[in-house]
C-alpha cells in the first residue's frame, strides 16, 4: 500500500499531565516530521498540562475512558477505538506505557499494520497484574521501544524479550525551552548563596530522603544554602516531617509542581537525581540542558547521561554519605561545577535534542511500515 499523505500514527498514554512519559508522548507528537507522519494522541484521562498543550497545537485527540478492562466502559472504549482507527486510517499504534495492554490486542484484531509498545521505566515498579499484562503484550507487538541501554538489558535479562524485538530511542529535550540563562532566582529562593535541589514527582522510588540526609551533612559548609524540592506527590508529607527531624526545615523550600520547569531548573546550582529506580530521566536531561551541575545515583540509564563523571557526578544508589561527599566536592569547587555544567549542556544540545528523538521515532515507525509493505512516498 502506498500513501499519498503523511502516515497517521496513534500514540497512547494513560494521562496527559506532568509525568515523564506524558512529556515524551507530547514532545514526539509536537515534533515528529509532519511530512512523514500525522500524529494522533489517545489517553484514558483527558485534561492536564500536556492535554492542553496538545489541544492548543491542534493534535487530533481520542479520549478512551478505561478504568478497568472488565467493565462496560472498556467495551465502549474498544468500540470508539475501532471507529477512530478506521475513520483516520491509522497505520501505526504505539502504546507508551501499560495502555499498550489495551491497545495492542485491539490493534491486532482490527488489522493495524504496525503495533508497538514502550518500556520507559523498570517493570519492577509495576504491580503483578500489570506486569503480567505487559508481558503478554510483548508477544503481540512488533517491537518494544526503550529509552536507554539499561532498559534494553532489563527487558532481555529480566523479561525474556528477544534482543531483535527491542528498539532504542533516547529521550529528547526541547532546547528552545530548556537552555542556560541568567535570571534572578524565583522569590522562594531569593537570597540563597547556593541552591541544591530536585524536580520530580514525589514518589518513593525517587528517594528524596537521601537528598535531605546528604544536605544535612553538608549544610555547615555554607549556612546560606537552600534545598529546593520541586514537585507534588504522596511523599510530600513525610519529606516535610523529615526536614524537621534533620534540623534543615529553615533551609528547605518545597515548591509545587509547575509547568514552568525551566525557570526553576535555572535557579538550581546543583541538581540531584537520587532515585533508587530510574530509566532515562527527563528531569535530569532537562537540568543538564538548563546548565545545572548534576549529581545522579548509579542506577538505570543515569550513567548513560552523566558519563563516568564527565557531564555530572555519580554516587552509590541509596548511600546518603556517598551523595554528601559528591555534594561537598562541588560546593568547595565552583570551577568544577562550571566545567561539568558546560559539558552537560553541550551534550544535551548536541546529542539529545527533541529533534533527534523525533527523527529516531519516525525512523522506527518507517522501518516497520516498510517491512509490512506499507510504503510511504519518497
Amino acid at each position: 500500500m502506498t500513501f499519498d499523505r503523511p502516515v497517521p500514527a496513534l500514540l497512547l498514554v494513560r494521562e496527559l499531565n506532568l509525568g515523564g512519559i506524558e512529556r515524551d508522548v507530547t514532545k514526539i507528537a509536537l515534533h515528529i516530521d509532519r511530512s512523514r507522519f500525522e500524529p494522533h494522541v489517545a489517553s484514558y484521562y483527558s485534561g492536564g498540562f500536556r492535554y492542553e498543550e496538545l489541544r492548543a497545537a491542534g493534535i487530533p485527540y481520542l479520549h478512551l475512558p478505561v478504568r478497568s478492562f472488565a467493565s462496560r466502559g472498556a467495551v465502549e472504549a474498544a468500540l470508539a477505538f475501532r471507529r477512530y482507527l478506521r475513520e483516520h486510517r491509522i497505520r501505526v499504534v504505539h502504546g507508551w506505557d501499560p495502555t499498550a495492554s489495551f491497545a495492542a490486542p485491539l490493534a491486532r484484531l482490527f488489522r493495524v499494520p504496525v503495533v508497538l509498545s514502550s518500556t520507559l521505566g523498570s517493570r519492577d515498579l509495576l504491580d503483578d497484574r500489570t506486569r503480567q499484562q505487559v508481558r503478554f503484550t510483548d508477544r503481540l507487538v512488533d517491537s518494544v521501544v526503550v529509552n536507554c541501554e539499561a532498559m534494553r538489558k532489563h527487558l532481555i535479562e529480566d523479561e525474556g524479550v528477544p534482543p531483535g524485538r527491542i528498539e532504542i530511542c533516547y529521550n529528547g529535550v526541547d532546547t528552545t525551552q530548556f537552555y542556560p540563562a541568567e535570571a534572578p532566582r524565583p522569590a522562594e529562593l531569593a537570597g540563597a548563596s547556593l541552591v541544591i535541589g530536585a524536580l520530580c514527582a514525589l514518589r518513593p522510588e525517587k528517594a528524596l530522603h537521601l537528598l535531605q540526609e546528604a544536605f544535612a551533612r553538608v549544610r555547615s559548609l555554607d549556612p546560606r544554602m537552600k534545598l529546593a524540592i520541586i514537585g507534588d506527590g504522596v511523599e510530600l508529607p513525610s519529606l516535610r516531617q523529615n526536614s524537621v527531624r534533620l534540623g534543615i526545615e529553615d533551609a528547605s523550600v518545597f515548591i509545587p509542581a509547575t509547568a514552568d520547569a525551566p525557570r526553576y531548573l535555572r535557579a538550581l546550582d546543583i541538581f540531584v537525581l537520587c532515585s533508587v529506580s530510574e530509566a532515562f530521566s527527563n528531569a535530569l536531561l532537562e537540568a543538564m540542558a538548563c546548565g545545572c551541575c548534576c549529581v545522579g545515583s548509579r542506577t538505570g540509564g543515569t550513567p548513560e547521561l552523566t558519563g563516568d563523571d564527565e557531564r555530572g557526578l555519580l554516587f552509590e544508589s541509596g548511600n546518603a554519605a556517598d551523595l554528601a561527599d559528591r555534594l561537598e566536592s562541588l560546593i568547595r569547587n565552583p570551577e568544577r561545577r562550571r566545567a561539568l555544567s558546560t559539558q552537560a549542556t553541550q551534550f544535551a544540545r548536541n546529542d539529545l535534542s527533541i529533534e533527534t528523538a523525533a527523527r529516531r521515532i519516525a525512523d522506527i515507525y518507517d522501518g516497520h511500515l516498510r517491512r509490512k509493505g506499507q510504503v510511504r512516498p519518497a
